[in-house]
């Protein structure tokens, strides 16, 4: 396996570096949806010991990313339509929540990067660059979290938009979804800088209601 994979030890405790870690590569797509976690790999991929490997498997269960299965072991949850749907409802309740909140609490200095961060979005959807562009909407998110000024939004959805991104790339590849996309968030920022909360509040939940209804579209039962 890759030797650039294993953990560069710091001083957040072992087991968490590893939970981080696999959850980033399950929500990659880097483990396929079923695809057996045998501890023994996982060991070798991130040169650790079983005990942590064995640890982060059963956060993950909990949180929803792996599922034991009966004589297989642990396996990367597979995200029926179901599923898929629910946590597009919770997102779209924390954004437009986060997007409220980032209205009335964000410093003019947050609101100017936002609009940065926006302009990076914009650049990444002219390129065509996949990667690009999730990492850039990530980055806007991440800032729309902390300058909502709530402790507990960014937790609930770091995790909940990790287990989406298995599927995320359906929406951010959808050759019609992206001028839509991109005017939608141009919508939300523009309501943000007018400090406008209510109107944030609903263009941020119809923006994510809209990329649930193009991934349903494209996933099969």
């Amino acid at each position: 396996m890759e030797q650039s994979t294993k953990l560069s030890f710091v001083a957040a405790p072992v087991r968490q570096q590893v939970v981080d870690a696999l959850r980033q590569a399950i929500s990659s797509g880097q483990f396929a949806p079923g695809q057996r976690l045998v501890e023994r790999d996982l060991c070798e991929m991130f040169g650790v010991s079983r005990p942590p490997i064995r640890e982060a498997l059963r956060q993950l269960d909990a949180e929803g990313f792996v599922t034991t299965v009966p004589n297989r072991g642990p396996v990367v949850t597979k995200l029926d339509r179901s599923m898929i749907r629910s946590l597009y409802e919770v997102r779209a309740a924390l954004e437009a929540t986060a997007a409220f909140a980032f209205a009335q609490n964000a410093t003019d200095e947050q609101i100017g990067l936002l609009s940065k961060k926006l302009d990076r979005i914009r650049d990444t959807y002219s390129r065509g660059d996949l990667a690009a562009r999730m990492q850039a909407k990530n980055d806007f998110y991440d800032l729309l979290m902390t300058g909502s000024n709530n402790d507990v939004l960014p937790g609930m959805f770091c995790t909940i938009n990790a287990r989406i991104n298995q599927v995320r790339t359906l929406s951010l590849s959808s050759p019609t979804r992206l001028p839509e996309s991109l005017k939608e968030i141009e919508a939300i920022v523009a309501a943000i800088t007018k400090r406008d909360a209510e109107h944030a509040f609903a263009l941020s939940r119809s923006h994510v209601q809209e990329a649930a209804k193009t991934v349903m579209a494209q996933v099969q039962d």
